[in-house]
């Protein structure tokens, strides 16, 4: 991942030109997405369906890409 900016800048995201920007937008729109203003807003109005949903879908993604080691240095923040 090059993204030297670390603030969400929705106008470079774009997808569908090579593997770089895919996985660059994707890093910028999950930046954008965890913007607390955002959160704040979108969460209290999720269905509690939505919400296991989007549980289920992140730690799933997590679970089939990290080891347990990796989850919980990346993820929680911890040493090994």
């Amino acid at each position: 991942m090059s993204q030297v900016n670390k603030k969400c800048d929705a106008g470079t995201i774009c997808f569908g030109f090579d593997r770089q920007t895919d996985e660059d937008s994707l890093a910028m729109f999950i930046r954008c997405f965890s913007q607390e203003n955002l959160l704040e807003n979108l969460i209290p109005r999720l269905s509690d369906e939505e919400i296991r949903a989007t549980m289920d879908y992140l730690t799933g993604v997590m679970n089939r890409h990290f080891s347990e080691g990796e989850y919980h240095k990346y993820f929680l923040g911890r040493k090994e």
